[in-house]
């Protein structure tokens, strides 16, 4: 009842609701903002283009969510953990396989197979300075990052490779209306979901984000377990800067430039406990598609890219904030 004895109070009790979901549902946020956000954006548009819009999203939306799965099984293994390598890894892993298929359909195959290698690659140098020479990892994969794009910009020679034809038109493929790299993004999700839920690596993150010292005496392989996960985050840049050439007509020493912050606000809009121990797979694509609409929209609206940055990044710091006081566990 409210206070005066009147009607009950239905607001608070739907916040409570409301509150109570997004704790048992921590992906509900980011979907909910991503249907908002193309509602939004379709709306601003005189309710044109609502099919065409979604198209774009999933064909985009892919590649933040290949670097974001990785992201976030780094980030579950507990506080201070986070890949800033990503953007160099997508560089150098891009001319990789650009240089290794060399424009010829049938070297497709070994051009994706070197450019996950050349991401597990620098997920084991990332990895050594954080074991070995015990930096903080997001010092550590900062300064990996400088080192690999240098080693980018030195075997691309600031040339652009084209991909061959067949990966072109792969890349432009769609299923039933469907893009061809989301449906592949999307079996790459269901395969780290599964990994999570039912094997032993997926637990001993959860377990080991949730408490170090309890993993340790449960007889887990703490470091083992902090290896694949950075591992399995740089193969993932790898073949996503791979996919993003052959999407983009071929490699570029900036074409990851922008998932250095965002691969990070996704894990977190999407759910995922910034303290580890949590991670949450179907927020991934609820953020990433969110965020591809949040730009879309301000584009339908006509702000500037100055504005367009400002707003962006200023929502970013705000759910990244709001997500840091919630309970880690």
């Amino acid at each position: 009842m409210s206070a005066t004895g009147g009607e009950p109070l239905a607001a608070p009790a739907a916040s409570a609701r409301w509150r109570s979901r997004l704790r048992t549902r921590p992906w509900l946020g980011s979907g909910v903002a991503a249907v908002l956000a193309w509602a939004a954006t379709v709306y601003s548009g005189g309710g044109q283009g609502a099919g065409e819009l979604l198209t774009a999203a999933l064909a985009f939306s892919a590649f933040t969510v290949l670097v974001s799965l990785g992201q976030m099984l780094v980030i579950s293994v507990g506080p201070g953990n986070a890949d800033l390598s990503i953007p160099s890894t997508i560089a150098l892993s891009g001319v990789a396989a650009m240089s290794v298929m060399d424009g010829r359909d049938a070297m497709l195959v070994p051009g994706l197979l070197a450019a996950m290698a050349v991401g597990v690659a620098v997920g084991l140098f990332n990895f050594g300075l954080i074991r070995l020479l015990r930096i903080a990892p997001i010092i550590a994969t900062l300064a990996a990052s400088l080192i690999v794009m240098s080693v980018a910009i030195n075997l691309g020679r600031g040339l652009k490779v084209k991909p061959p034809a067949l990966f072109s038109d792969l890349m432009a493929q769609r299923v039933l209306g469907i893009p061809l790299v989301a449906l592949l993004a999307l079996a790459v999700t269901l395969a780290v979901a599964l990994m999570l839920e039912h094997t032993l690596l997926g637990r001993s993150i959860a377990a080991l984000g949730q408490n170090r010292r309890a993993a340790q005496l449960a007889g887990l392989r703490v470091e083992r377990t902090r290896l694949w996960a950075y591992l399995i985050c740089a193969g993932l840049a790898g073949l996503t800067g791979a996919l993003i050439a052959g999407f983009s007509g071929g490699n570029s020493l900036d074409q990851g430039q922008e998932y250095l912050l965002l691969s990070i606000a996704v894990v977190v809009i999407g759910g995922t406990a910034v303290a580890g121990g949590r991670p949450c797979v179907p927020g991934i694509w609820g953020a990433a598609m969110f965020m591809f609409l949040l730009v879309a929209l301000l584009n339908a609206v006509g702000a500037g890219p100055g504005l367009r940055m400002l707003l962006t990044g200023s929502i970013i710091i705000a759910v990244i904030a709001l997500a840091s006081t919630r309970p880690g566990r």
